[in-house]
């Protein structure tokens, strides 16, 4: 089994900055992409960003210019980095690791955090 485990939400006026983590625990041999997804109360979850094992990003139109999303692949974890954030940034945001090696032989897919709540309020 596989547990991803998001930190680093919090409340932020707005134009402040937060770093959020998450780290993926169990049986892992590999992870191939893994994301950043936010859900804001009444509206549908949407990706934030993503990022391939080789590194490759791409971002909602959004957040392009003041996000950054990272990963440490020997710690399994994965970054955003989350700068001149406005109110609507507020949401939920859901780490999201998509195929995942949980043996020699075998892929699974489509693994969630339980969320951290990200609150942008003067």
């Amino acid at each position: 089994q596989v547990q991803l485990v998001e930190s680093g939400g919090g409340l932020v006026q707005p134009g402040g900055s937060l770093r959020l983590s998450c780290a993926a625990s169990g049986s892992i041999f590999s992870i191939g992409v893994m994301g950043w997804y936010r859900q804001a109360p009444g509206k549908q979850r949407e990706l934030v960003a993503r990022i391939t094992s080789g590194t490759n990003t791409n971002y909602a139109d959004s957040v392009k210019g003041r996000f950054t999303i990272s990963r440490d692949n020997t710690k399994n974890t994965v970054y955003l980095q989350m700068n001149s954030l406005k109110p609507e940034d507020t949401a939920v945001y859901y780490c999201n690791a998509d195929r995942v090696r949980t043996t020699p032989q075998k892929y699974e897919y489509r693994f969630w955090g339980q969320g951290t709540q990200v609150t942008v309020s003067s």
